[in-house]
């Protein structure tokens, strides 16, 4: 955080007006600099009144939300929120996609909602949105509804129908919005259509990890406070919030649009609807892709066992779009594997079975590749041989134990 002060950033200015100082306060790095507690200049976020306050309320205005929260503890602290802000406005049963992000779980498991599951047909390895009438069968049966918008490879529910259904019902409509922050002032930006919605800014503006915004539009407003005073962190960090309020105001790179477009074209990339995501299909090859672009430095957000999504920003360069198109020829292709979700007789003991020897049991747990954190096979599943590979190959994952996987017993 050297150099000039971007235009309109509070929290930037503020921290770059501070002169040197002798530090006898937290944290324990005693170093000079933005990475501060709360001093008499600096606001407190807890209850904020000064630069802290000024910030959130234009991050609001430039969002279009009645109420907006800085959250320097990603997007999961914004989920748990707005989940515990629903449950404050009446709520008990939540409609959400199969597969959601594992937050969304966690969070209705400790707010004690029931999640109402909306099926999602799996397509060449790729869950697909809930259709309008799925989520209106799971919304009839719940008090709000859950959407991820964008998901992880770029696809977009219907938002509009979504909000219609919502309105006709006289329900919530909630928006998981990880992986959409950079559609603001577009016609597809959550916060057009939400009640209450996430940004997960670090992950597709220009922010240091963990930097989020969560919104409320007027009604939930109050809700969504009580819940951001119980999950978001007393100790936020004051270079984190002012990228954040950064990240808000960076303006679109409409040249790196055009140009990531025309990367998926040529790639042969998923025709999906989100410029900032580009997901390059290799099948049963894509653990060796990618080693290939590893040992070129040239490093993609995951790699599910299926396609390597590499992940665009407006930061993102023009130089390095065409060092990716230069590096994606020539590397081999296998074929996506397109395996059937099967349900198996679940119930009974768990084991913990080797990886290896469990393709055509029932899995006792959501396993799942992280990211993008969506479960390869759920609960209750049976688990196919191609489910095996995945995670076998898979650097990071969940829902396994060294190497092993819960299953039920006969």
């Amino acid at each position: 955080m050297r150099g000039r002060v971007p235009r309109g950033c509070r929290i930037y200015a503020m921290l770059r007006a501070q002169g040197r100082h002798l530090s006898f306060h937290t944290p324990g790095h005693k170093r000079r600099g933005e990475d501060i507690t709360e001093l008499s200049y600096s606001d407190n976020l807890l209850s904020p009144t000064g630069v802290l306050a000024a910030a959130e309320k234009e991050i609001a205005a430039l969002l279009g939300a009645e109420k907006s929260f800085l959250l320097t503890d990603g997007s999961t602290c914004g989920v748990f929120a707005m989940l515990y802000a629903a449950k404050r406005l009446g709520a008990a049963k939540i409609a959400v996609s199969a597969y959601c992000h594992r937050s969304v779980l966690n969070a209705c498991g400790v707010m004690g909602l029931t999640p109402v599951f909306m099926e999602q047909p799996v397509r060449c390895g790729i869950p697909a949105q809930p259709a309008v009438c799925e989520m209106a069968r799971a919304l009839a049966q719940a008090d709000a509804l859950l959407l991820t918008s964008p998901d992880y490879y770029g696809y977009f529910p219907d938002l509009a129908a979504a909000r219609s259904l919502c309105v006709a019902a006289g329900k919530l409509l909630l928006v998981d919005g990880a992986h959409g922050a950079h559609l603001k002032g577009t016609p597809r930006y959550a916060g057009n259509f939400a009640d209450l919605w996430v940004d997960g800014v670090h992950k597709s503006l220009p922010a240091l990890t963990q930097g989020a915004v969560v919104s409320a539009k007027e009604g939930a407003a109050e809700a969504l406070a009580d819940g951001v005073r119980i999950f978001r962190t007393s100790s936020p960090s004051y270079p984190v919030m002012a990228s954040v309020e950064y990240a808000v105001r960076y303006p679109r790179n409409r040249a790196v649009e055009r140009a990531a477009e025309a990367l998926k074209r040529e790639a042969g990339a998923l025709k999906n609807e989100d410029w900032s995501k580009i997901v390059v299909p290799f099948g049963e090859k894509s653990g060796a892709a990618q080693q290939a672009l590893e040992r070129r430095r040239i490093y993609c957000e995951f790699n599910d066992g299926n396609y390597l999504m590499f992940y665009l920003s407006p930061a993102t360069t023009l130089r390095a779009l065409k060092k990716l198109a230069s590096a994606l020829r020539g590397l081999p292709r296998g074929h996506v594997r397109d395996e059937a979700h099967t349900a198996g007789m679940g119930g009974g003991n768990v084991v913990l079975c080797p990886l290896k020897e469990a393709a055509g049991k029932v899995c006792a747990c959501d396993c799942g590749i992280f990211p993008p954190c969506m479960p390869v096979v759920r609960r209750g599943e049976t688990i196919g041989s191609d489910a095996v590979r995945r995670l076998s190959e898979a650097k990071n994952t969940f829902g396994l134990t060294d190497g092993k996987i819960k299953v039920y017993t006969e």
